[in-house]
């Protein structure tokens, strides 16, 4: 077909290919296939140059976003807009009318701005299809003939409007597919999210984070705390939590989680310390299904769970130094990839740490990055340990004893001055977490209504008898400092790894360290 003649027939067979190759097309398919009709169109009719436009959402104007020019024509980049440079056109075209222009040389003065469109273009002729879906306009096929001036037969308008509707259609359809691909991505996504979510909930349950129902004491130390609390509580701003193990740092956490707008997003717990090393990425940021040997599903990272919520990094003096790295990263920008991705993702956590460690220290020996340590020590907390605030202690234990109480159907009411005198001497390595473990103990063993220690002061799994009267903290520092030897040799003085005594002592390294430091406790040469 070229020039003024029409090979109706040619056409047809045309036109009902492409509509064939449209049919059932997968919506990433779509826009190449669009590329690949504008050619074979533009070629059967002998025009110049062949345009695909789609309407901007407000209906003054539109852009092109397919085009083809034959051999030796300049090419129109997408992205070009159709409507102020072509008014009396696109004046038609809005009210659903083709517009063809046969010679645009003979255009009469009317068409002013178009005529100059045409002569900066150098196109001698145009024809404009638009086409509507479902009622509502979506966009136009556009004809240019370069060369010479050439008719537009009605017939051939109206085989060409047949083309447009195909061709609008299917851009409807991969819109279509593609948004409901997209929701179902999200959907999928949200899915999975709210699954771990549960998941990670449920195995809260029982754990040591609701071993405590409240904040227990009136001492001075602990309301600088709690004051500390309200005064971050409201802000986003990265809270460093230290304080030796077993004085409640998770529970100053979830303080600063409930009182802030985020309470009713989780607050998601990593425990640094009990990661391996290789899995702490995995375990941090997620990873790709197939991103290393035994990942056989993808796996969303804690801090995509913590979206919009809080995120405790419990320990996290432990973590290596890449991981460090990282995590600097995702302070700083929000920004982290899934392991096995290249795909940059933003999460909305507020970061809350936690530590038994002295960074400083950890940061003078190498082993703590100082610009991790600066950005997460933005406001720091220090939790003082039980034997600086003895005043807390009573509240503690009767507190403490209701919740025995009530757990294990004991009926203990009563607590000797000499039981009490003697808890309160005692120096608790193990601070608050080691007196509610001992308390427990004395619920469960009295046989009565008063309580009765039956020697758990003594720390560790080894138990001594109490003496009759309230020993002094010098005679329980020699005891503490007995049993530590103890547990030291049976485990060859290893403070960590494997079979640690450390770990026997239910105490951090470091602050196992520290009190051996402090006891004088030195391996033997």
């Amino acid at each position: 077909m070229s020039g003024d003649t029409a090979d109706a027939g040619g056409f047809d067979r045309l036109l009902a290919d492409l509509s064939a190759r449209f049919v059932s097309l997968p919506p990433e398919a779509v826009d190449g296939e669009v590329c690949s009709a504008l050619e074979r169109t533009g070629a059967y009719l002998d025009v110049d140059r062949v345009l695909l436009l789609e309407f901007a959402e407000d209906g003054s104007s539109a852009v092109v976003k397919h085009t083809w020019s034959g051999p030796g024509v300049q090419p129109i980049e997408e992205g070009a807009v159709m409507g102020s440079r072509l008014p009396r056109v696109f004046a038609g075209l809005r009210r659903g009318e083709a517009v063809g222009i046969p010679d645009t040389g003979a255009l009469s003065e009317d068409w002013a701005t178009d005529l100059q469109e045409f002569r900066r273009s150098g196109a001698k002729a145009h024809l404009s299809v638009p086409f509507a879906v479902a009622g509502a306009p979506v966009g136009i096929l556009t004809f240019v003939s370069i060369r010479q001036p050439r008719a537009w037969p009605e017939d051939l308008v109206e085989r060409l409007n047949v083309l447009a509707h195909v061709f609008g259609n299917a851009l409807s359809r991969r819109d279509r597919e593609c948004r409901l691909r997209f929701a179902l991505a999200e959907v999928h996504e949200l899915k999975a999210r709210l699954e771990a979510e549960n998941l990670y909930l449920r195995s809260e349950i029982g754990e040591r984070y609701d071993s405590f129902e409240g904040i227990v004491g009136k001492s001075e130390l602990l309301n600088r705390v709690l004051l500390a609390v309200d005064q971050v509580a409201a802000t986003d701003v990265t809270v460093l939590i230290q304080g030796e193990t077993g004085t409640g740092k998770e529970l100053i956490a979830r303080a600063i989680h409930t009182r802030s707008a985020r309470n009713e997003r989780p607050m998601i717990c990593v425990n640094c310390a009990a990661i391996p090393s290789p899995l702490a990425e995995s375990e941090l940021f997620g990873h790709e299904k197939g991103a290393f040997t035994g990942a056989v599903s993808r796996r969303i990272g804690r801090f995509e769970l913590a979206d919009g919520g809080t995120i405790l990094l419990d320990e996290v003096g432990d973590l290596s130094l890449e991981i460090q790295a990282k995590l600097l990263r995702m302070l700083e920008q929000g920004e982290y990839e899934r392991l096995g991705s290249a795909e940059t993702r933003v999460t909305d956590a507020r970061v809350l740490a936690a530590t038994s460690r002295n960074l400083e220290e950890a940061v003078e020996e190498g082993s703590f990055r100082a610009d991790l340590y600066y950005r997460l020590r933005v406001v720091p907390i220090e939790l003082p340990p039980l034997r600086r605030r003895r005043e807390d202690i009573p509240l503690l234990v009767w507190h403490f004893i209701e919740r025995s109480r009530s757990k294990h159907g004991r009926a203990v009411r009563d607590v000797p001055t000499d039981v009490m005198d003697a808890l309160i001497a005692y120096d608790w390595p193990g601070n608050v977490r080691e007196l509610q473990h001992v308390i427990e103990r004395g619920v469960v063993m009295s046989q009565g209504s008063t309580l009765a220690l039956h020697g758990a002061l003594i720390h560790g799994n080894a138990a001594a008898s109490l003496p009759d009267s309230s020993p002094s903290s010098e005679d329980l520092s020699a005891l503490d400092r007995s049993h530590i030897i103890r547990v030291l040799e049976a485990c060859d003085w290893k403070v960590k790894g494997p079979g640690n005594a450390a770990e026997r002592l239910g105490l951090n390294p470091s602050t196992l360290r520290g009190k051996m430091r402090k006891l004088g406790i030195q391996r033997p040469a």
